[in-house]
């Protein structure tokens, strides 16, 4: 072989292994890329690579904001009244075309909202005792309580201001029976932007917040029955009535603990 014929030889075997060695090293085609795209005129890819730094950058940020972000710090975190409105009615509307009866439709509401209870009983503790709504110091570690007031008072207030912004209007007791609680709030978000037709003005569709009221009270040890209920006044045409119907032990319970 001459040597202008292994000249040309080792020309090509060099030129094989610089493709080679741009396959197997992405920064090393990313390089010979942008060489080769900066060498031809009037064509802006200096711009258009900082376009796509900039968002993949923006993309990196927003992801770490969404998904690194503590449980604890999460509080102050607001969901848009027009996006509750329209998740919430898409859920009415869902429930509506699978249920029989009103009784049924308001079961399958509560079932949903004690769903969403069962979480709150250990994320709205955690979160009070590290960052409190009412002090900047931190409360004590929270203990159960065993008495019955206490914890109708942390559903009226607490649990009410860190679902919807402030607390309940109307906590009462019912006159007939010793076993019944009220929780009354004259204008419930959730239902704001639902219209109940008149063929079915017995439902409720506050049921979704007895749910997770019952949820709350049966993981304090406190098991009852709760229902909503529609009541509406002249000056306040949206009113609901959370009943809550208590289980013979609570009652027992708190008779014993009455002299402590």
């Amino acid at each position: 072989m001459s040597n202008r014929d292994s000249s040309s030889v080792r020309d090509s075997v060099v030129s094989s292994t610089s493709r080679f060695s741009s396959l197997l090293s992405p920064s090393a085609a990313a390089a010979s890329s942008s060489t080769s795209t900066l060498s031809q005129p009037g064509f802006p890819a200096a711009i258009g690579a900082t376009t796509t730094a900039t968002s993949t950058t923006g993309l990196a940020k927003r992801t770490a904001a969404i998904y690194d972000r503590p449980v604890t710090k999460s509080r102050g975190a607001e969901v848009s009244l027009g996006a509750w409105a329209f998740l919430f009615g898409e859920i009415v509307h869902y429930t509506q075309q699978r249920v029989s009866g009103i009784s049924e439709f308001e079961k399958r509401l509560s079932i949903l909202g004690y769903r969403v209870g069962a979480r709150l009983v250990e994320l709205v503790p955690l979160r009070d005792y590290l960052y409190p709504l009412s002090s900047i110091r931190s409360p004590p570690p929270p203990t159960r309580t065993l008495r019955l007031l206490p914890i109708l008072t942390y559903v009226h207030s607490t649990l009410y201001r860190y679902l919807f912004g402030r607390p309940a209007d109307s906590l009462e007791r019912s006159t007939g029976n010793d076993d019944e609680y009220m929780i009354g709030d004259d204008d419930m978000v959730i239902t704001r932007a639902i219209q109940v037709p008149k063929e079915m003005s017995d439902l409720s569709c506050g049921a979704l917040v007895a749910g997770i009221v019952e949820a709350v009270l049966d993981g304090a040890g406190f098991p009852a029955r709760v229902t909503a209920h529609s009541v509406p006044t002249p000056q306040h045409p949206r009113r609901t009535v959370i009943l809550i119907k208590l289980e013979p032990d609570v009652l027992a319970r708190e008779a014993a603990l009455g002299g402590k």
